[in-house]
C-alpha cells in the first residue's frame, strides 16, 4: 500500500484493506466477500467503531466501513452533508448502505442523491431534520459553540463531555475506554469542529421529511429500545418513507444501538438483509457493483493492492451537546 496523494500517508494498516485519506479522498477498511455492506459512523467515531458488527458480517458480506470527513484518516476532508454523500457513494459503489447518526444523516442524502447506488438502506439512530426554523438556527448556534469549545480545549476535553451526556448512559465501559477512546481520540481538532459546522442536524435546511417518499429501495429503521426520542423519529421516517421502510428497536439499547448492544444489532440486521434479499431487494448486489469509472463522483481512486474492487473507490439531543 502506497501513500495516497501529497504528502497524506497511510496509517497502520487495520484488518483488511486500509486506504488514507488526501483532502479529497475518504479513507475506508473493507474485508470479506459477497454483497458489499458500507458501514458509516457517527460524530466523534471512526470506522473502527463498526469492527464488531463489521465481524458478524464478513463469512458472507463485503463490508466497506468509512472515515467520515474531519474524522479518523479523513481527517482533513471538509465537506457539507450533500457532499459528504458523493464521498461514502464514491468509496462504496451500489451497495447496502448502514449509517448511524451523523452516518445515517449522510446515508440518508446519499439514498436521495444516487439512489441507483443504493440496494438496501439502514439509518440507525436517525432523523430527516429539524422543522422549526428557529429551532434550526438554535442548532446551528449551539453546533457552533461546540465547536470553538473543541478549538478551546482540544479533543480530550470535549470527548470527556460528549461521553457523558445521559444520550449514552448506555454505552459499556469497552466503548468509552481503552481502545474505542483512544480511536475516537485520533480525531482532530480541526476535524470535529469541521463536522459540526458542515454536517450537524441544523444544517439540514430545509429538512428532508418532504423528501422521503422519493426513496425507493427497501429501507430499515433502527433505534434502540431504550432511545424514545429516535424511536419517535425512526417511525416517523418509515412512515414517511412508505411501504419500502419498516421500523424495528434493537432490544436493550440505547442511542448507540451498534456499540450497546453489536450482536444484538447484528441479528436484526442480517436478518433483514435475508429478507429483503429473499424479496427481490439485492439489486445486482452478487459481485455486480458498478466500475470505478463510471463513478466520478468525488475523482478518488483506490491506493492499494486491489485498485477497483471497492465500486468507485474503494442527535439529535436540543441540549449543550448533540449529535
Amino acid at each position: 500500500m502506497r501513500p495516497c496523494a501529497g504528502d497524506w500517508t497511510s496509517p497502520t494498516s487495520r484488518a483488511g484493506i486500509t486506504l488514507s485519506a488526501a483532502p479529497d479522498h475518504l479513507a475506508f477498511t473493507a474485508d470479506g466477500s459477497g454483497s458489499r455492506v458500507v458501514l458509516v459512523h457517527g460524530f466523534t467515531q471512526t470506522a473502527r467503531s463498526w469492527a464488531a458488527v463489521a465481524a458478524g458480517l464478513v463469512r458472507d458480506h463485503r463490508t466497506v466501513s468509512v472515515d467520515l470527513p474531519g474524522h479518523g484518516a479523513s481527517s482533513r476532508v471538509q465537506a457539507d452533508l450533500w457532499r459528504t454523500a458523493d464521498f461514502v457513494a464514491g468509496a462504496g459503489g451500489r451497495a447496502t448502505y448502514v449509517g448511524y447518526s451523523l452516518g445515517a444523516r449522510a446515508c440518508l442524502h446519499l439514498a436521495l442523491r444516487h439512489q441507483h447506488l443504493v440496494e438496501r438502506l439502514v439509518l440507525l439512530g436517525a432523523t430527516a431534520g429539524i422543522d422549526d426554523p428557529v429551532e434550526r438556527a438554535a442548532r446551528r448556534d449551539a453546533d457552533e459553540a461546540l465547536a470553538r469549545s473543541i478549538e478551546t480545549d482540544g479533543v480530550d476535553a470535549f470527548l470527556d463531555r460528549w461521553l457523558d451526556q445521559p444520550l449514552f448512559a448506555g454505552l459499556p465501559a469497552s466503548a468509552r475506554t481503552g481502545q474505542a477512546l483512544v480511536d475516537r481520540r485520533t480525531n482532530t481538532v480541526e476535524g470535529l469542529a469541521s463536522s459540526l459546522r458542515l454536517c450537524g442536524t441544523g444544517t439540514m435546511d430545509p429538512p428532508l421529511w418532504d423528501r422521503l417518499a422519493e426513496l425507493r429501495v427497501p429501507v430499515l429503521v433502527l433505534a434502540g429500545s431504550f432511545d424514545p426520542k429516535f424511536t419517535a423519529l425512526g417511525h416517523r421516517l418509515a412512515d414517511g418513507i412508505g411501504p419500502n421502510a419498516r421500523f424495528e428497536a434493537v432490544p436493550g439499547a440505547g442511542h448507540a444501538a451498534h456499540l450497546e448492544q453489536a450482536d444484538g444489532f447484528t441479528r436484526v440486521l442480517r436478518s433483514w438483509l435475508d429478507v429483503s434479499r429473499s424479496s427481490g431487494g439485492d439489486g445486482d448486489a452478487q459481485g455486480q457493483q458498478a466500475p470505478e469509472q463510471e463513478l466520478d463522483l468525488t475523482g478518488a481512486d483506490q491506493h492499494g493492492d486491489q485498485v477497483g474492487s471497492e465500486g468507485a473507490l474503494e442527535h439529535q439531543q436540543h441540549g449543550p451537546l448533540s449529535q
